[in-house]
């Protein structure tokens, strides 16, 4: 299982498409660990103008991962990448992140779960 941490803030449209991308183009199960930045001065002098910021298990970033391609070459890159669902979505059948991506056509996953923390 993968373990990521989501840098974010209530109310973040951006956070919510990279959520919903995510959730499509991870191969395999993941925990997702939210980080309220708004909370923190620190997370807010780092975070605060790069959110959503998605870490992985050591430490590298992602910013704008709300943009599916940057989504899917840095899940690739550890090997998480959905590569059927990335096929899916290039050939136009829909957009999770803008509400488009029909979850009638998603195979189900290796696993069957997806958690979130």
């Amino acid at each position: 299982m993968t373990h990521l941490t989501l840098y974010t803030t209530l109310g973040c449209h951006l956070c919510e498409r990279l959520e919903a991308l995510l959730d499509v183009l991870h191969g395999g199960e993941y925990r997702l660990h939210k980080v309220e930045i708004s909370e923190d001065e620190a997370l807010m002098q780092r975070y605060g103008v790069r959110i959503p910021v998605l870490v992985d298990e050591t430490g590298e970033e992602l910013d704008l991962g709300f943009e599916p391609q940057r989504l899917a070459s840095w899940l690739a890159a550890r090997g998480r990448l959905d590569e059927a669902a990335w096929r899916r979505l290039q050939a136009g059948e829909g957009d999770p992140g803008n509400g488009g991506y029909d979850t009638a056509k998603t195979p189900a996953r290796s696993g069957g779960r997806r958690y979130l923390g």
